[in-house]
C-alpha cells in the first residue's frame, strides 16, 4: 500500500488559487490518466470494505462518480449518484451543506437506498466534511446504514473526519 500512496501523491497535481484565491486544489485528473494507478485505487477501496456486506455505493457529484462506480462494480453492488439540485428526474430528497468555499445541496432519489441497506460513501476528497456528512444524512433519511466513507485524498488540517462522527473513514492519501 505504501507504494500506491506514494504513486498517487506524486501523480496528484496541485493547482493554486482554484476555485478561488487561497485554495490549493488537489487535482486527481492526472491519476485518471494512469489506468494501473486508477485500478490500484479502486482495488484498495474495494479491499477495505469487501467483508462489510456493502449493498450500495453512493458517490457524490461529480468526482465521487468517477471512483464510486468502479468500486461498486468491484464489490458487486449498486451505485447511487448523489446529485446537485435539479439533476435527478425522479422524486428526490435533499440536504444543504457547507463547503470549504461556499454552500451547496445534494439530493438522492427516494428509492435509491432501501431501509437496512449497508452503504459505502465514496468521494475523491475529504476536506471540511460537509459533502460527506450531507450524503450520510441522506442515506440515513432513507433508512440506510453508512458502514464507511472512503476517499482518495484527505486534507487532515481541515478536520473533516470529525464531522462524520462514528462513521469509519478510510483515506488513501492524507495531507
Amino acid at each position: 500500500m505504501a507504494d500506491l500512496v506514494e504513486q498517487v501523491k506524486q501523480t496528484i497535481r496541485d493547482v493554486p488559487d482554484f476555485p478561488k484565491p487561497g485554495i490549493l486544489f488537489k487535482d486527481i485528473t492526472p491519476v485518471l490518466q494512469d489506468p494501473a494507478l486508477f485500478q490500484g485505487i479502486t482495488d484498495h477501496i474495494a479491499a477495505r470494505f469487501r467483508v462489510a456486506g456493502i449493498q450500495a455505493v453512493v458517490g457524490m457529484e461529480s468526482r465521487g462518480f468517477i471512483f464510486g462506480c468502479p468500486v461498486a462494480l468491484a464489490l458487486g453492488c449498486s451505485f447511487v449518484p448523489a446529485r446537485k439540485p435539479g439533476k435527478l428526474p425522479y422524486e428526490a430528497i435533499g440536504v444543504e451543506y457547507a463547503l470549504e468555499y461556499g454552500t451547496n445541496r445534494l439530493e438522492l432519489h427516494t428509492d435509491a437506498v432501501k431501509p437496512g441497506d449497508r452503504v459505502l460513501v465514496v468521494d475523491d476528497l475529504l476536506a471540511t466534511g460537509g459533502t460527506a456528512k450531507a450524503t450520510v444524512e441522506l442515506v440515513e433519511k432513507l433508512g440506510g446504514e453508512v458502514v464507511g466513507c472512503a476517499f482518495v485524498v484527505e486534507l487532515s488540517f481541515l478536520d473533516g473526519r470529525s464531522v462524520l462522527g462514528d462513521v469509519p473513514v478510510d483515506s488513501l492519501v492524507v495531507y
